[in-house]
């Protein structure tokens, strides 16, 4: 069953990858990605000024590939709904970089902006001149505080996905030893929240043998994701498991294991893409980790997006609307703000990483 499940969605997402593009801007600082054809089905979605409505994304920052599937997922959708899609990322994973390009949006008039926020509470005194310009704006991925935002997509429970990274580790390492975390930058309101359920999950009694040495930050920076990497090895010689819950951070890791060979001394987890993983996986240096897909995160906030441009939803609890091909989705708590759940995370492993990696 599983295998036929994993064929299943591998050609789902294979379809979705080929799906068709229209207008798309994109900036300098950031990569456009693979251009769909738009579909039959698609209609003009008409702004004020009548022309398409546009539909912008700003991601945490360049060259991340993560991060490039998910403003795919974003075009993807906007291009299916007819309008206008506008990718943005800045060179460095800072609020200030951010901060620039919601001004610019501003200026532009678009319609809606999506952001992975690199700060929770920075990026409010822009993000609320937007929303007074009637601006619909929504965060992804990693939130910006409910003041700052009418709704957040969310990858999976984040206390789901924290816990699952120490139950594997501790599986890994056989319940004992040292281990830490290489993070993304010290303000990604996801990572903390996820390291949290870390910390929390660790106090249950069958992990006292286990002790978190070290939280790291590589800032989704490879080479200073390497850098952290190699100074945890050298600050804890007798380091049993690394857990990375970024992308960027686990590839990092998995090299820097595999070039100092020591593959089964110090195990590795976190959440990867499946490409980038899959040369560890295969050979051993991380047995397994876990991701949900960045292409459908981006998907579905380009569908909330149009759906709060339309008025079909406004961000508040209990609304409801189709999301394309991910179908109905509903608008759930999240403490004082509101979210929308994409789904649990997946585990990739040597069973089916040779599928997945085709895939993204």
């Amino acid at each position: 069953m599983k295998k036929v499940f994993a064929t299943c969605l591998t050609a789902v997402l294979t379809l979705s990858l080929l799906s068709a593009c229209g207008q798309t801007t994109t900036t300098n600082n950031a990569k456009e990605s693979s251009a769909p054809k738009q579909t039959e089905a698609a209609k003009p979605a008409d702004n004020a000024s009548g022309g398409k409505k546009k539909y912008a994304i700003i991601f945490k920052n360049t060259g991340n590939p993560y991060g490039e599937k998910q403003m795919e997922g974003f075009k993807n959708a906007i291009t299916e709904l007819g309008g206008e899609a506008i990718l943005k990322a800045p060179d460095q994973p800072t609020a200030e970089a951010q901060i620039k390009m919601i001004e610019e949006l501003i200026s532009q008039k678009v319609d809606s902006i999506s952001i992975a926020g690199n700060d929770p509470d920075a990026l409010q005194p822009a993000l609320k001149k937007a929303m007074n310009a009637g601006i619909k704006v929504l965060s992804l991925d990693s939130a910006v505080n409910f003041k700052s935002r009418l709704v957040h997509i969310n990858q999976a429970d984040p206390e789901r996905i924290g816990r699952v990274q120490v139950q594997a580790i501790s599986e890994m390492i056989g319940g004992k030893g040292e281990i830490a975390v290489l993070s993304a930058t010290s303000q990604a309101t996801n990572q903390n929240t996820w390291i949290e359920w870390m910390k929390e999950e660790l106090k249950d009694p069958k992990y006292k043998d286990i002790r978190l040495v070290k939280v790291a930050y590589g800032d989704d920076l490879r080479d200073k994701s390497v850098s952290e990497t190699e100074a945890l090895l050298k600050s804890f010689p007798n380091l049993k498991g690394i857990i990375s819950p970024t992308t960027v951070g686990i590839a990092a890791a998995g090299k820097v294991l595999t070039d100092k060979g020591l593959k089964d001394k110090v195990q590795l987890t976190g959440l990867g893409l499946p490409s980038e993983m899959a040369q560890y996986i295969e050979s051993g240096v991380s047995k397994w980790m876990y991701l949900w897909n960045p292409i459908d995160v981006g998907y579905l906030a380009g569908y909330t997006a149009d759906a709060l441009v339309k008025g079909t939803i406004t961000g508040k609890e209990g609304d409801k609307f189709k999301a394309g091909r991910l179908g109905d989705k509903a608008i759930v708590k999240d403490g004082d703000g509101t979210q929308i759940m994409l789904g649990d995370p997946f585990k990739f492993d040597a069973s089916n990483i040779a599928e997945w990696k085709k895939v993204y």
